[in-house]
């Protein structure tokens, strides 16, 4: 078990949404404020790390032909413990965020982590393997929402700063509204995974180097 190595993938190398492309629905749609995005991320940050636990607790014994349905009831357990608990003391995320928290169930990175690694590992590396592609998860969502609240409605930190109004930093009439909406979430995702794959992607100045040398 590479810790280490999980962490860089989960933020980086194999992030869910900016990498494997998985996701994108709720990336889309609930990134206005930050309040959305973090209580986003983090729900599907403890529904994915609980979900990969059992399966690995259970992934000897769960047949080969029903193991997909399997994963599914493990998964909608877990959410709806999460919808409930947000409903009872976070009513106005649960609101907010609306029937995107019972589609978790059908999130396609919590069952594709289930499928691909939950499956095969033990019970702590998927519950690493969890947390680390829930923070990429996560991280993704909060620069989104940063970006779309700022130029969209010229505040940061809406639903949690200055009594959920967020702290105004560009005056009224400035920004650009189109970022709030459905236009602005794809133009802000496009942005991002096209600068996740530049760094990624981006060759090491020791290989530019061995280049212009061949040459």
């Amino acid at each position: 078990m590479n810790v280490k190595k999980q962490l860089m993938d989960g933020l980086f190398f194999q992030n869910p949404v900016t990498v494997q492309l998985l996701g994108m629905c709720s990336v889309l749609a609930i990134t206005t404020t930050l309040f959305n995005g973090i209580g986003m991320g983090l729900s599907v940050l403890v529904i994915l790390t609980c979900a990969n636990v059992v399966i690995a607790l259970l992934r000897k014994i769960i047949p080969s032909k029903i193991r997909i349905a399997c994963y599914i009831v493990v998964i909608a357990g877990f959410v709806t413990i999460v919808d409930l608990a947000l409903k009872a003391f976070l009513p106005d995320l649960s609101k907010s965020l609306g029937l995107f928290i019972p589609l978790i169930v059908v999130n396609c990175i919590i069952l594709g982590r289930a499928e691909s690694f939950a499956s095969k590992n033990g019970v702590a590396a998927s519950a690493l393997d969890g947390v680390f592609q829930g923070l990429g998860y996560t991280m993704v969502l909060v620069i989104m929402c940063v970006v779309r609240e700022l130029l969209g409605n010229g505040t940061f930190g809406g639903g949690i700063l200055n009594g959920g109004e967020g702290i105004r930093i560009i005056p009224e009439g400035i920004p650009a509204l189109g970022m709030i909406l459905p236009v602005g979430g794809f133009l802000t995702l496009a942005a991002v995974i096209a600068a996740m794959q530049y760094i990624l992607n981006k060759p090491k100045k020791t290989e530019t180097k061995s280049e212009e040398v061949a040459k």
